[in-house]
């Protein structure tokens, strides 16, 4: 969604599959001090609080509506030519 993010991890392709390693959801992660505040962050997808799987999401812009919604969990450091790519 270009502005918005790109999500992906979801093996059947449709949007709704995907299991964690355990073979089941799990808990989010939320830390105060990681915040979506530049294009580039990398955040577990979900359904609603603790039900993360294996989708994930990296923001093409700051996005802070989704604090304290998504775990937080990296940051692209390199290839943001790529990113520009998959935004257009």
């Amino acid at each position: 969604i270009k502005g918005f993010m790109i999500q992906g991890g979801d093996p059947a392709g449709t949007g709704k599959g995907g299991t964690s390693i355990w073979g089941k959801k799990f808990n989010d992660e939320i830390r105060e001090s990681l915040k979506h505040n530049a294009r580039g962050i990398l955040s577990m997808a979900n359904s609603g609080p603790n039900t993360n799987g294996s989708q994930f999401f990296i923001t093409y812009a700051k996005q802070p509506h989704l604090n304290g919604l998504y775990t937080v969990f990296g940051r692209v450091i390199h290839g943001f030519e790529v990113l520009d790519l998959m935004e257009k």
